[in-house]
């Protein structure tokens, strides 16, 4: 097997291939043989599934710099160096079905990177500097146990399909929504109660599965024309319809995940919100005003404000399902039973209802799921 080896990288030297396949080889440590002299500067994929792989050379950028592809499925990598972030034009690595207990942050410096697979590993948390990757458009970190993604994941502005399945999350940052590519999103069998109010809202996300979440009670109404996954969703209801006391169940169910100030939530009968809110309301559209028109003379200098304050007029709690207006500490939810709707044939076992977040009273009367 190593004459073998050595005879196919000879092979690939002498012809200068930019593509070497070392599949099922049984390697239990790196080819020296690829890291000799200058390396093979004019590989450009590398693929080594089901190896016995626990690392990775400290060198490899600097013996492989133009590598494009990096394909590692199922060996057993406990930890990669952080001088893989000198592989300035990867666009693809995949590291599904490893042993990773952590990802370095150099990651994050993978600047040309599109596709990031991180499938059936042991991680715990991920790096913020994944934000940093903006042309991702693929990342998938199932069969994993995260508790949370990072908050600054929102900064991949290129990504297409994210899938986070079979994992502990308990949320679904909100900052997500903010993903304006984002056309595939996958959570199932994780440990959801709530998902934000804005998901759904962008046109280009049209897929979004959340099955086998026991705990989730409601859904955003912007995902009704959405294709849309939630069997085994919340509780089996008993004996059939639940009436009107099983619905406020189901909504109370729905806002368990959103902050403590929102769940006081104001009635039907409450035409004004409270000043704090439309104090914030006010503040978010001056503050958008000011960055659409930076050097527009009939807008005031910019508002000297707390950044944990302007962090919160950056990303509202949602928007109304109504008329877009922004919230942050007062929505008026409306519940629509799944069994009410035309998709109840097609999602039987959930007791999941779509929840529509209303600024007003008067947007929570006039809302209708189907207009």
């Amino acid at each position: 097997m190593a004459s073998e080896l050595r005879e196919t990288i000879f092979m690939v030297k002498q012809e200068r291939h930019k593509n070497l396949f070392l599949n099922y080889k049984n390697l239990n440590h790196f080819p020296a043989e690829l890291l000799k002299d200058e390396g093979l500067q004019f590989l450009e994929r590398l693929y080594m599934k089901r190896n016995s792989l626990t690392t990775l050379p400290d060198n490899l950028a600097q013996k492989l710099p133009n590598l494009i592809e990096l394909y590692l499925h199922s060996n057993n990598i406990v930890i990669i160096p952080g001088t893989i972030g000198n592989l300035a034009r990867l666009q693809s690595l995949d590291l599904s079905s490893n042993a990773l207990q952590l990802l370095c942050p150099e990651v994050g410096r993978l600047r040309s990177l599109r596709h990031l697979r991180l499938s059936n590993n042991q991680l715990k948390s991920l790096p913020p500097e994944i934000g940093d990757l903006q042309f991702l458009e693929t990342l998938d970190v199932s069969m994993n146990q995260l508790a949370s993604l990072p908050n600054r994941l929102h900064r991949c502005s290129s990504l297409q399909h994210l899938s986070a399945d079979h994992n502990l999350l308990s949320h679904v940052p909100r900052h997500l929504c903010r993903l304006a590519r984002l056309t595939q999103l996958s959570m199932a069998a994780n440990r959801l109660t709530f998902l934000p109010l804005d998901l759904g809202g962008s046109r280009e996300l049209q897929f979004v599965f959340v099955d086998n979440n026991l705990d989730l009670k409601g859904l955003p109404s912007y995902l009704y024309n959405k294709v849309f996954g939630c069997s085994g969703c919340g509780v089996s209801l008993q004996g059939g319809d639940a009436g009107q006391q099983g619905q406020d169940e189901a909504l109370s169910e729905a806002l368990l995940g959103l902050p403590a100030e929102v769940k006081a939530v104001a009635s039907e009968a409450d035409n004004v919100v409270p000043l704090e809110e439309l104090a914030m309301r006010t503040l978010h559209r001056l503050y958008h005003q000011q960055h659409r028109h930076p050097t527009d003379a009939n807008f005031p200098p910019p508002i000297p404000l707390p950044k944990s304050l302007l962090d919160l007029l950056q990303f509202p709690l949602g928007h109304c399902h109504r008329c877009t207006q922004a919230m942050f500490t007062v929505i008026y939810p409306k519940l629509f039973p799944l069994r009410h709707t035309a998709l109840a044939g097609v999602h039987r076992r959930t007791t999941v209802s779509f929840v529509a977040y209303c600024c007003s009273s008067h947007c929570l009367r006039r809302f209708d799921l189907q207009s």
